[in-house]
């Protein structure tokens, strides 16, 4: 496997803040790497140190860029140029070809456009169209967006243009910062399977973790300004870090108070949970939880939602309710939210999940129908827009003061402690605050006023994985009601009950879990394939039975793909606990006590050991790899 990329003792300063010092890494070709690390810890910085925006203050830097290197632009100006036209400048050497077909047609150089034309085939010219147009529906473009001018579009969807384009360039080396950003979980499982299909090298920076474990192979943590590598996905990594980290004993006494208390709730959990599809997902979630703990034993972050004063059952009652806007009616619906309610809001960017959720905190009022609030109820509301409305020339300690005028200034400070505003961050105004602060801060003060009913819309976005976690962690153990909107498929399935599908202007219970609907959202694609156009552009439409052919052909395909899947999640099991199994040899090898003629005997075991089990972790891998490319070759065929 050649090295893509090699960093050799490599030190870079930020500000004068040293964010690397002398450390080495090896990337290998094909490799699917995930930088993963604290807020801060420099992967931006080390993502520009790769890309030659930065330099290394010490060491080098060599890369073996093969067809080259793509990565996303964070900006895009509004330009007068179709979405589609956009997209295909991502390849550049498509648009040389072009550019030089069309002056050799002007100059009539026969020979010289047969040679063009050539290139223009090696360079998948003919069907570069079609493929930028795939990539644009891939991410939630209809087909009349296509040929919209980029000025049409908002911010965040000009985001969703870059990653086509980038997507579009042609490379052996691709780049990503956050590019789940601004997508909806529809994208964000389109994405996954596109970039599993890439067959380069990816290095990417991500805070869902769910995508992570999609899409990558190996993590890379910056840690104490350090490099450290990790084979296999996010989930992976946690597994190998918490066995490590249970070997020092102050993390390890720390991490045993963290699994008595979770033991404790997934019992709770146990004993009401019905044998639903859904409570069983979360009983799994639970359960994984727990093992994952000790790997954020270190977390800055640790706090929860107060068990509010009082309740009432029902805490909130919507009766023949419609919603939306005066002249956009968009969801009928009726429904009752009850102490204990765990509630997962699914559907696509615009079916109205973001307008229930502002209705049932009272910013939009119904159209139709009836509210009875009860006489208890206490809403605690986070949606983004509310970030806009904290006091930029506060501090996070006014902002709760202003809240609670007579509550002492140590639990103020306690409380932000847990939200990570520590000593003088807590008495800081936030005006220069991160998004991810600034986050922090709104949630903190939903957390503050004790509510009954949490309703959140994308409480993550801007949050890193360690605050994801403990925001989890903390829903895990809210006493009240929940409703929750997420692109973050971690927390949906860690934190709720139940599942609703807001689609085609309702709400409906969703029998099954987020794998579940994942299939659902891939026939609803099928669907959308099902229609054609004729040569004057107008839309046909299959039949109805032949679209319902389409539904029943690919449930057969996802049947046969069951068994390929379940024996490539055993191969990953066998090789997570094998790697894990040798990572412990090798910690001990690298011990200089061991070497001592007193422990011969221990060292030889050993060696023998460290051969042993390298020659089954390769035959395994051997195995998980023709495994894992006969499913990927199924289910591309779905």
């Amino acid at each position: 496997m050649r090295a893509m990329i090699n960093l050799n003792s490599v030190s870079l300063l930020r500000s004068g803040k040293p964010l690397l010092e002398d450390t080495s890494t090896i990337i290998h070709h094909g490799q699917h790497v995930g930088l993963v690390g604290s807020n801060g810890c420099g992967k931006s910085s080390l993502l520009a140190l790769l890309m030659g925006e930065l330099h290394p203050d010490q060491g080098d830097i060599s890369m073996d860029t093969g067809r080259g290197i793509a990565h996303m632009a964070q900006e895009v100006e509004a330009l007068d140029q179709q979405a589609v036209e956009y997209v295909l400048d991502g390849d550049v050497q498509l648009r040389r070809i072009e550019n030089a077909i069309t002056l050799a047609e002007q100059q009539e150089q026969h020979v010289k456009l047969a040679e063009l034309h050539e290139q223009l085939l090696h360079a998948d010219g003919y069907t570069a169209r079609s493929r930028a147009e795939q990539l644009l529906h891939g991410l939630g473009f209809s087909h009349s967006q296509v040929t919209n001018n980029v000025r049409d579009f908002s911010g965040g969807w000009r985001m969703r243009l870059n990653l086509a384009r980038t997507l579009m360039s042609p490379s052996d080396i691709l780049f990503l910062d956050e590019p789940t950003n601004h997508l909806d979980l529809d994208a964000i499982v389109w994405l996954e399977g596109f970039l599993k299909r890439y067959a380069g090298t990816l290095i990417v920076i991500s805070h869902d973790r769910d995508f992570l474990d999609e899409v990558i192979n190996v993590t890379i943590h910056i840690e104490n300004k350090k490099l450290n590598n990790y084979k296999g996905n996010y989930s992976a990594f946690e597994r190998m870090r918490a066995e490590r980290l249970q070997q020092q004993q102050a993390a390890f006494e720390k991490q045993q108070k963290q699994r008595a208390h979770m033991e404790s709730f997934v019992e709770r959990f146990r004993a009401k949970a019905t044998k639903a599809k859904q409570a069983q997902s979360r009983l799994k979630a639970l359960a994984r939880l727990e093992d994952i703990a000790p790997a954020h034993v270190d977390s800055p972050f640790t706090f929860s939602f107060p068990a509010s004063d009082k309740m009432s059952s029902p805490l909130l009652t919507l009766d023949r309710a419609e919603l939306g806007y005066a002249d956009n009616p968009m969801l009928k619906l009726k429904l009752s939210i009850l102490p204990g309610s765990r509630i997962g809001l699914l559907g696509a960017n615009g079916a109205g999940k973001s307008t229930l959720i502002r209705t049932l905190a009272n910013e939009l009022p119904l159209i139709a129908g009836e509210r009875h609030d009860g006489e208890h109820l206490k809403i605690g509301y986070f949606a983004q827009h509310q970030l806009e409305e904290l006091d930029p020339q506060a501090s996070p300690f006014l902002h709760l003061q202003r809240i609670s005028p007579t509550a002492r200034e140590q639990e103020l400070r306690n409380f932000l402690g847990g939200f990570g505003f520590h000593g003088d961050k807590a008495l800081e105004i936030i005006e220069g605050f991160s998004g991810g602060e600034q986050a922090r801060l709104a949630l903190a003060i939903v957390a503050w006023e004790k509510p009954n009913l949490l309703l959140l819309d994308e409480p993550t976005n801007h949050l890193d994985l360690e605050m994801r976690h403990a925001l989890t962690m903390a829903l895990q153990l809210f006493e009240g009601a929940m409703v929750l909107v997420s692109h973050d498929r971690n927390l949906l399935r860690s934190t709720t009950d139940d599942l609703f599908l807001v689609h085609d202007g309702k709400m409906e219970h969703f029998e099954g879990d987020l794998d579940d609907y994942s299939c659902w959202l891939l026939e609803q694609k099928q669907d959308t394939k099902a229609e054609s156009f004729d040569e004057s552009g107008e839309v046909v439409e299959h039949s109805a039975q032949a679209r319902k052919e389409q539904k029943r052909l690919a449930a057969e395909r996802r049947k046969q793909l069951r068994p390929l899947k379940k024996k490539v999640d055993e191969f990953e099991k066998k090789l997570d606990k094998k790697q894990s199994e040798l990572a412990k040899v090798e910690d001990e090898l690298a011990d200089p006590v061991i070497y001592e003629g007193a422990n011969k005997d221990r060292l030889k075991t050993l060696l023998d050991q460290q051969t042993s089990l390298k020659q089954t972790v390769a035959d395994i891998e051997e195995q998980w790899m023709e495994a894992l490319e006969e499913f990927e070759q199924m289910e591309s065929e779905v």
